[in-house]
C-alpha cells in the first residue's frame, strides 16, 4: 500500500536556530537550523538574509515542507551547495511556543523573531514532497531518516494573461512553454548537483494532483541519500501506550533492494519490560529465529513463533530492568537473524545497532512506567529474563 502524505502547514516558509538536548540532532550534535512551511516566492531572498545571520556554518538543516515555488528551491539549493550544508528532514517541537499549536500565530511569530529557541527533533512521518526534494539534493549531504517522507510530482505551471479572457490554445501554448522551462530548469540542476535524471523522469510520469512517495530504493538510485544503512536514534514517543523506538533502512547485499525494519521497547512496569521487532514477512514459510546480542554475556532470544499481520512478522521477549540497563550501557547491540533450510541449517545475517539516544529515550520511557508489582508475600511478581 502506498504510504498518503500527512496534511502540512501552508504557511510560508521559516527558518530559526534551535538549541536541543544533548545528541539531539546526532552524536556532539545539539544545535541545528529548521526550515518549516510552504516555499514562497520570496523564500530564497529571506533564506539568504537568515543563512548570514548564522555564523556557525556547521549547523545541519532540517526541512519539513510540502513544497511550493520550485524557482526559489532551486535557488535555495544552490545556496546549500555554497555553504557545504548537511541537509536532513525533520520537525521541531520549540519549547517556547508551550501549548500552542506549532503553526499557529503565536508559535510562527516566535519563530521568526531571529531569537534562539529550545526544542527537539523527529523524522517520523515529516514530509518534504513537491519542490522540495529538489532543495535537498542542493545539499553537500543529504541524510534521510528510513521513516521521513519524500514525495514528488509533475510541476504545476501558474501563467498570468494580459487580456482577460485568454483562448485554450493559449493557455496549453503557455502551460507547454512553463513545462519546457521546469524541465529544462530542473535537468541543468540535478545534474549539476550530481543527482539522478530519473527522478525527474519519475516526476513527471506523476499528475500534479497527485503524489508519489519515494521509496528507499529511489532515494539511494537517484543519489539522494546513496548510503546502504540508515537508522534513527532511539526516541520516546508518547501514544496511547509510552514506548522507545527505532526504524532502520538496510540494504540487501544480494539484490541490493531496501527493507525496513523496527524495534520497540515498552514497559509493563518499572521493573518488567518488552522488546518487538518487526520486519517485513518472510517470503517462505520456514521456522527462523531471531536474537539480540547485549554484549559478550548475555542475549535475548525473541519469540520462536513470530505473529504476522499486514505482511509484517512481529517478534518479542520480555525481560527485567538488570537486563535493560546492560542494553543501555552498551553502545550498540547485535542482533541475528536465521532461516532454517531444509537439513536443519539456513542462512544468517548479523547487524550491528546504535544505541544512540537510548539512555534519555529510557529516562522518558521510565518517567511513566508504572510501579513494580509485588505479590502478598511481598516479592516482585515472577518472570522470566530470557538473558539469565
Amino acid at each position: 500500500m502506498r504510504p498518503k502524505i500527512p496534511p502540512t502547514s501552508q504557511r510560508p516558509i521559516t527558518f530559526y536556530v534551535v538549541k536541543g538536548r544533548p545528541d539531539a540532532c546526532g552524536r556532539g550534535c545539539d544545535r541545528w537550523i529548521a526550515a518549516e512551511g510552504t516555499i514562497d516566492a520570496g523564500a530564497a531572498p529571506r533564506f539568504r538574509r537568515f543563512l548570514h545571520k548564522v555564523p556557525d556554518r556547521g549547523l545541519p538543516i532540517y526541512f519539513s515542507s510540502p513544497g511550493g515555488n520550485l524557482d526559489q528551491a532551486v535557488a535555495m539549493g544552490a545556496m546549500l551547495r555554497e555553504r557545504s550544508a548537511v541537509a536532513r528532514v525533520g520537525r521541531t517541537e520549540a519549547e517556547e511556543c508551550g501549548f500552542e499549536a506549532q503553526d499557529s500565530d503565536v508559535c510562527l511569530k516566535l519563530k521568526a523573531s531571529g531569537r534562539e529557541l529550545r526544542g527537539d527533533l523527529s523524522t517520523r512521518g515529516v514530509v518534504c514532497a513537491s519542490a522540495c526534494p529538489y532543495l535537498i539534493l542542493g545539499a553537500a549531504i543529504r541524510e534521510i531518516a528510513p521513516d521521513a517522507v519524500l514525495g514528488v510530482h509533475s510541476p504545476k505551471v501558474v501563467t498570468f494573461f494580459r487580456i482577460e479572457t485568454p483562448t485554450a490554445e493559449m493557455r496549453a501554448a503557455a502551460n507547454k512553454r512553463g513545462l519546457d522551462r521546469a524541465d529544462q530548469l530542473l535537468t541543468n540542476y540535478i545534474t549539476r548537483m550530481g543527482g539522478d535524471l530519473g527522478l525527474l523522469r519519475l516526476a513527471d510520469t506523476v499528475r500534479y494532483e497527485d503524489m508519489h512517495v519515494l521509496t528507499r530504493d529511489e532515494i539511494a538510485r537517484f543519489g539522494i541519500d546513496r548510503r546502504g544503512h540508515v537508522e534513527t536514534p532511539w526516541l520516546f514517543e508518547f501514544s496511547t501506550r509510552s514506548m522507545v523506538q527505532k526504524i532502520v533502512a538496510e540494504r540487501n547485499d544480494t539484490d541490493k533492494s531496501f527493507r525496513l525494519f523496527a524495534w520497540r521497547l515498552t514497559c509493563f512496569d518499572l521493573d518488567r519490560f518488552a522488546l518487538e521487532f518487526r520486519r517485513p514477512a518472510a517470503s517462505a514459510a520456514s521456522p527462523a529465529s531471531v536474537r539480540v546480542a547485549l554484549g559478550s554475556a548475555n542475549s535475548l532470544a525473541l519469540s520462536s513463533s513470530p505473529v504476522t499481520l499486514q505482511g509484517f512478522e512481529f517478534w518479542g521477549t520480555q525481560f527485567r530492568r538488570a537486563t535493560l540497563l546492560s542494553l543501555s550501557d552498551a553502545p550498540h547491540f547485535d542482533f541475528t537473524e536465521a532461516a532454517q533450510g531444509p537439513d536443519g541449517v539456513g542462512p544468517s545475517r548479523t547487524s550491528r545497532l546504535s544505541n544512540e539516544g537510548l539512555a534519555p529515550a529510557l529516562d522518558r520511557l521510565l518517567a511513566t512506567c508504572a510501579p513494580a508489582k509485588v505479590n502478598t508475600a511481598g516479592a516482585r511478581s515472577d518472570i522470566v529474563d530470557p538473558a539469565k
